[in-house]
């Protein structure tokens, strides 16, 4: 306890708790760090599963390594191994940085984001392509 006859017990700083400060703000400066780390998890977590499932049911589909890139189809073993890398980068991004939590919002949020994101540009960039873009048949 202190009485104000000199620095706190066990503080560096005089006992003003300025130490204590920086710590708190050099945590908070790294959790936006950790939660752009986890809004590109999601992303990479949403880009795996196209790929990964399509490749599973032997049909080709769009990937970067297709002529033209994006466009062109890769064979159903290409989208395997892209879908599976993605779901490696997602690991990384997800449980290797910081330390995600299921119950903490922000954390959740950022890899919703992510994974929203990414699902709405895939269904508009691949829409085109397999006409989910413009459904038909649909008049009522």
């Amino acid at each position: 306890m202190d009485f104000g006859n000199g620095p706190a017990f066990g503080t560096s700083d005089g006992g003003t708790g300025l130490e204590h400060l920086d710590i708190e703000t050099e945590y908070l400066s790294m959790m936006w760090q950790h939660d752009l780390a986890y809004f590109l998890g999601g992303a990479f977590l949403a880009n795996a599963v196209p790929h990964y499932v399509s490749g599973m049911m032997g049909r080709p589909f769009q990937s970067p390594f297709a002529k033209p890139s994006g466009k062109g189809l890769s064979s159903s073993t290409v989208n395997v191994l892209w879908g599976f890398a993605n779901l490696v980068a997602a690991y990384c991004l997800v449980l290797r940085v910081g330390r995600f939590d299921l119950r903490a919002a922000d954390q959740i949020a950022s890899l919703g984001l992510g994974l929203l994101l990414m699902g709405l540009m895939a269904a508009r960039t691949f829409g085109r392509f397999h006409g989910g873009n413009t459904p038909v048949g649909n008049d009522g």
